[in-house]
């Protein structure tokens, strides 16, 4: 008698199977289906046939993956084409690192073209002794890398719009959740350089100003900055792109994006905060009873499944991988739970090593679908216990007339075309 290899276990509704599958076990029992091998040689493609493109200075992608691109929006004024963001292309991407040249931006007054030799950080205010420093006399510090994310405090803003499909564009990944993205950022730490320049015991806050037209600027906790900030001068062991604060930046691990001040030209210290027009007139949370939250710094925990979604078509019913990224600014994600049935199972999803505080993580779900309706959902919690808010649950306590720190589940609905659309579930 023949022995058929053990199917994969179900552990919720609509077709998920154990993560096991991902941790070490034998996906032999899973409906995979390649091609069948044919008993004749392979055929011998043209490209194995011909000396192939000859060496160049800096690496491109491949021309068929051209579609792996950032996305915008054409400003409204076309006087004012540097103001706006590009997005990070998700769902064309795997694993946990975002390569430089897809790394989200943002920007005010666009990215202004710095001379390194010319620019300069100076440190004063509340000091013992000011300082300005060289792009040379940095490098002279001793260097930290850290692997973190950088996430607008606007990312997913639009789920809290009314209508999940609007007119124009169907939203997906990019267009949604795509003012994320994940790095290796290197550089020195501020609380050597504050600690040279002598802290005065007055000073509680830091503002730190970029050398941007628009001045964009933002006040920030001293203990924060005395905590795990870094003045960053290299992004995935290159020197940072001009679009993400070339020659220098900082990284605030953790907190809204705007506070990694780009192109930083200076840093006060200060008694309390500058109230500056970027955590004033934006970047606070308005709730349904017109009051504010202001000052919110760590990003909630949060998750979003990239592959399926919109945009990429399964090819007809059988086993699927689910995958997508978690995060939180608060520290490392503890868990994330999948549910292909709107929300009404759940099971735990694996999750890709290494596992960093304040990074993103890769998490992994497999998958049988049956060729039939499915809601998809993922739900992250990190190691402070927070827990991932519902969109119901979200906006029942702040309404929906604010756009930052949206956190909400993210579901979307695959039909029997193996199509996925954005809904709110």
């Amino acid at each position: 008698m023949t022995k058929h290899p053990p199917q994969p276990e179900s552990v919720a509704g609509n077709g998920l199977l154990d993560r096991r599958l991902f941790l070490g076990a034998s996906l032999a029992g899973a409906a995979l289906a390649p091609s069948p091998a044919a008993a004749e040689p392979l055929a011998v493609p043209p490209w194995s046939l011909a000396p192939g493109v000859p060496f160049n200075a800096y690496g491109m992608p491949s021309k068929f993956e051209a579609a792996a691109a950032r996305k915008w929006v054409a400003p409204v004024n076309p006087a004012t084409p540097g103001i706006g963001a590009s997005r990070t292309p998700h769902h064309l991407l795997d694993g946990m690192m975002t390569p430089s040249g897809l790394h989200f931006e943002r920007s005010h007054a666009g990215a202004p073209t710095i001379d390194p030799d010319q620019h300069r950080l100076a440190i004063h205010g509340l000091v013992r002794q000011p300082l300005v420093f060289t792009l040379e006399a940095l490098s002279r510090y001793p260097m930290t890398s850290r692997v973190a994310f950088v996430e607008c405090g606007g990312n997913s803003g639009f789920l809290s719009q009314p209508v999940a499909v609007p007119p124009g564009p169907a939203p997906d990944v990019q267009s949604i959740h795509g003012l994320l993205s994940c790095s290796e950022w290197t550089g020195v730490k501020l609380s050597t350089l504050l600690e040279e320049a002598g802290v005065d015991p007055r000073a509680k806050w830091i503002y730190a100003e970029g050398a941007d037209s628009a001045g964009m600027s933002r006040s920030i906790p001293l203990a924060k900055a005395l905590d795990d900030v870094i003045v960053c001068l290299y992004q995935n062991g290159e020197r940072i792109r001009p679009e993400n604060g070339y020659p220098v930046r900082l990284l605030v691990p953790g907190y809204s994006g705007n506070m990694n001040v780009k192109w930083l030209r200076r840093i006060k210290l200060v008694e309390g905060p500058v109230m500056t027009k970027d955590e004033t007139s934006k970047y606070t949370i308005l709730l349904a009873s017109g009051k504010a939250w202001q000052f919110v710094f760590p990003l909630e925990v949060k998750s979003v499944i990239t592959r399926p979604s919109p945009g990429l078509t399964l090819k007809g019913p059988g086993f699927y991988e689910i995958s997508g990224l978690a995060w939180s600014g608060n520290g490392k994600i503890k868990s994330v739970e999948v549910s292909a049935d709107g929300g009404k199972s759940w099971a735990p999803a694996a999750l890709q090593e290494p596992v960093l505080s304040k990074a993103v993580t890769r998490f992994r779900m497999p998958w049988n679908w049956s060729g039939g309706p499915a809601v998809l959902q993922s739900r992250a919690a990190d190691d402070t216990g927070m827990v991932q808010p519902s969109r119901a649950e979200m906006f029942a306590e702040r309404g929906m007339r604010g756009q930052y720190h949206v956190n909400c589940i993210q579901s979307w609905a695959v039909n029997d075309k193996g199509e996925a659309a954005n809904v709110f579930a």
